[in-house]
């Protein structure tokens, strides 16, 4: 049987390299759309989970997982031999960037290589993670190809950016729209055909390396906007305007203005990497995007102005910043979500350690947080997550990074003189308080 027919017919086997925040939710759309799924990772402990039908990814109920798991439909394993068995494999990996900035592709090498071991004629790769444009035909086709097989001949070869959003309760893999880029024609015509099964959306390029650069140009677009609305957020704390205020009157325009809001920088695996990933591919063309690389670099530079308000909260206060407890109100990157990668929380806590702070943090859905490691903190540390009412009980200033809406706001202005709202949630506590420090208004004059 064809693979056009076993597609169409929804009984190819889909393979998942990769069950994290972008592999699971697809393994499970995959599997709820009725195809057969094998999820590798490397991962023991989260394969065995998901073996049990327990879900550890926050976009995943486990009661959406679970009845899969019983009914067959989905199954995970370490061992990539079960790729074997895979009709349409698709790497769901990480892509880092290193000390230096430079693009780490080692868990796309890996996943090529694991998948070529067990490639066979007639089947399909798609690579979903977000990359540089060439990786597709420069790393990937290459290791794949070392199995013998002939891209776009003897298996199709496809690139389809993941657009997953965790914490996204509206857009999920289910409706999110798909852009995919084929080495062949026949290669994205047979994937449009395969995503239109998970969604009504699927959007054909014409190449692999279109497909790469619009997943490249969505999140540089908003690294750019959010680095422009950072700088203004300085500037008007100095000229004593209200950002947040002037965002509100701004997108009252029904035209022209998109809406983006300061904060004490950028996470996630997205917004951070992508510009580096795109301004080193850009130096082997001899092209410099530096107003990519500048936009980056404010955004890079928030959790310094974030640290400098914290001591001149505690100044105002008649406090040093030495010796002084400081308690960090969520760490992941953004609200309601457990994916603490790249949070400009990492930066934020060595900055306060290096000026003598002791550092203790809240937040409901990250239980431990590592920072160091790195040429700010060469020696890494584990931090652990304390109660709300005891950080409060020992805080002597309180810096909110993330807007959780679990926490109680009016409580933690209530409760310590000094805090600083770096993604402005204490809103109307604020003003009736009159001395909460938010990023981008005017500093109180007092305490």
């Amino acid at each position: 049987m064809s693979l056009s027919t076993k597609i169409s017919d929804k009984t190819a086997t889909i393979g998942i390299v990769g069950l994290g925040y972008v592999g699971l939710p697809h393994a499970v759309a995959f599997a709820t759309a009725g195809f057969p799924v094998i999820g590798i990772d490397v991962n023991g402990e989260r394969v065995a989970a998901i073996n049990r039908g327990v879900s550890q990814i926050p976009d995943v109920p486990s009661e959406q997982l679970a009845p899969l798991v019983a009914a067959h439909r989905l199954s995970a394993s370490t061992d990539p031999g079960h790729l074997v068995e895979a009709d349409v494999t698709l790497i769901c990996v990480p892509t880092p960037f290193d000390d230096m900035k430079t693009p780490d592709l080692r868990y796309i090498v890996a996943a090529a290589r694991g998948i070529a071991a067990n490639l066979r004629p007639d089947t399909m790769v798609i690579l979903q993670s977000t990359t540089y444009p060439g990786t597709t035909e420069e790393v990937v086709q290459p290791i794949l190809e070392n199995s013998g097989l002939k891209a776009g001949r003897d298996f199709h070869l496809v690139f389809s950016p993941e657009r997953i959003d965790p914490g996204n309760r509206q857009y999920s893999a289910h409706n999110i729209p798909k852009v995919v880029g084929g080495l062949t024609p026949q290669c994205t015509e047979l994937a449009c055909v395969l995503f239109g099964h998970l969604t009504p959306d699927v959007h054909p390029v014409s190449t692999p390396r279109a497909a790469e650069m619009t997943k490249l140009l969505e999140n540089i677009f908003r690294s750019v906007n959010i680095a422009m609305v950072n700088e203004l957020a300085v500037l008007m704390e100095r000229m004593q305007i209200d950002i947040w205020e002037v965002i509100d009157a701004a997108r009252t325009k029904p035209f022209g203005f998109m809406a983006f809001t300061p904060g004490p920088g950028v996470g996630g695996h997205c917004i951070p990497v992508d510009p580096y990933y795109l301004s080193w591919k850009a130096r082997e063309f001899d092209f410099y995007t530096k107003f990519i690389e500048l936009a980056a670099e404010v955004n890079a530079d928030m959790p310094d102005h974030v640290v400098r308000k914290v001591i001149a909260g505690l100044n105002l206060d008649g406090k040093p910043v030495r010796g002084s407890t400081v308690l960090i109100l969520g760490v992941a990157f953004k609200r309601d979500i457990d994916d603490a990668r790249n949070s400009p929380a990492q930066r934020v806590i060595e900055l306060l350690l290096d000026a003598g702070a002791h550092i203790e943090y809240h937040d409901p859905f990250v239980a431990t947080f590592r920072t160091g490691g790195n040429a700010l903190h060469r020696r890494p540390t584990t931090l652990r997550s304390i109660s709300l009412d005891e950080g409060l009980n020992a805080a002597d200033a309180v810096v909110i990074l993330t807007g959780h809406t679990t926490v109680d706001y009016a409580q933690v202005v209530s409760r310590v003189r000094v805090v600083v709202d770096a993604v402005n949630v204490t809103g109307e506590v604020a003003e009736a308080a009159g001395r909460v420090i938010r990023l981008g208004a005017p500093m109180p004059v007092s305490l």
